[in-house]
């Protein structure tokens, strides 16, 4: 496996706000915290955006990847909306993270608590061609659970 290591520019948009950065020496993200000013409550079924505080210089080949943060899942039910979200390579502005609330209590946002995590992954664009047939295979059209597994 080659390693690649692109350098991500990351400016702070608020004094308050925390740079990300690993944990360890093998972690896969950097968790990226909760720049606020006040604790923000997540109703049971609602969902919020949080600022970061943050903005990124993603470099071309990149994306950046929001994802939830096991921790917030399995103890409080609370996940990232649009898991993973996406941060493209050109966009230059505040890194948000939309949370929701599935438990059953309020959940509270605290100013710099951990909310998600940065995974910067390497990105493949695709060719894209119209057909108008595509070629045939073992599944076929079958969709959700059409495997039986």
């Amino acid at each position: 496996m080659v390693a690649m290591t692109p350098r991500v520019p990351i400016r702070k948009l608020r004094p308050d706000a925390i740079v990300p950065r690993y944990m360890t020496e093998h972690a896969s993200g950097v968790d990226l915290h909760a720049a606020i000013a006040t604790p923000v409550i997540i109703a049971p079924g609602d969902a919020a955006m949080i600022a970061t505080g943050i903005a990124l210089a993603i470099p071309p080949g990149f994306e950046g990847q929001v994802r939830p943060r096991s921790g917030l899942a399995s103890k409080h039910r609370v996940t990232v909306v649009n898991a993973p979200g996406t941060i493209d390579a050109d966009y230059r502005g505040e890194c948000m993270v939309l949370l929701i609330n599935h438990g059953r209590e309020p959940f509270a946002v605290e100013p710099g608590h951990r909310i998600a995590q940065l995974v910067i992954a390497p990105l493949v664009r695709a060719e894209l061609v119209e057909v108008d047939e595509l070629p045939a295979s073992e599944r076929g059209a079958g969709g959700f659970g059409s495997t039986g597994r």
